[in-house]
């Protein structure tokens, strides 16, 4: 009888669902860590949500503080936005109309900078038209929507094609941006490299009243592949 009973609460432990050694000594790590912290489970917690964050910061997404008036009117100094990191991964790129973030080390500074995509590899950009428009594989843009109020397309004439694997990039405030029109003669000709990209900006979350999703304008819809179809 004790036989067939100890038999019986083996089987009974051994069924689906039911926490096993395993399972036990993960909850026993567990309680041993949270008993060695000061603060126990609470500070535990913490500690495992900071991680979270910090992962989530890594690889996901990472805030950004716009730190000057270069994106305006879209983007207000102070504003805090959200550049999701993931948006260029898996063959994806950085299409026109696109607001970046990038390391602008051995191009424009030693800093990161958020501007706009203009020009993807392959692309001839020329400024400006007879409207005063930028032209884009000799489609006309209008900028309007998001240009800031009063600012021409750009005071710099250029006329410029994007090596493949690199961006040309704008501020919306063309009166008050350092982009690709002032390093035309520098390194790399004031093109961003695509590595060099750290996300796209997607959403402005911080002050709350400029809370908004960050989307790609239709300006650029219509402009024709580059000459030969390429896009790299």
């Amino acid at each position: 009888m004790d036989t067939e009973a100890q038999s019986t609460e083996r089987d009974r432990s051994s069924q689906p669902g039911t926490p096993g050694a395993e399972g036990r000594s993960r909850f026993a790590l567990a309680a041993r860590v949270a008993d060695w912290l000061p603060g126990g489970r609470i500070t535990l917690a913490l500690f495992t949500g900071l991680a979270f964050l910090l992962l989530l910061n890594t690889v996901v997404v990472q805030p950004f503080q716009i730190p000057s008036g270069s994106m305006e009117r879209g983007l207000r100094i102070g504003d805090r936005v959200l550049v999701n990191k993931l948006a260029y991964r898996f063959g994806a790129r950085p299409d026109r109309g696109d607001v970046v973030v990038f390391d602008g080390t051995g191009y424009f500074g030693d800093a990161d900078y958020i501007k706009r995509v203009v020009g993807v590899g392959g692309d001839h950009v020329v400024c400006c038209d007879k409207k005063g428009r930028i032209e884009v594989n000799g489609r006309s843009v209008d900028e309007t929507a998001f240009l800031y109020p009063g600012d021409s397309a750009s005071s710099v004439p250029f006329d410029v094609v994007v090596p493949s694997g690199r961006l040309f990039v704008l501020g919306d405030h063309r009166g008050d941006s350092s982009d690709s029109r002032d390093h035309l003669g520098s390194p790399g000709g004031g093109m961003i490299p695509i590595g060099d990209v750290i996300g796209r900006a997607d959403w402005i979350v911080w002050p709350y009243r400029h809370w908004t999703h960050l989307t790609r304008p239709s300006a650029y819809a219509r402009v024709p592949a580059p000459a030969g179809g390429a896009h790299g």
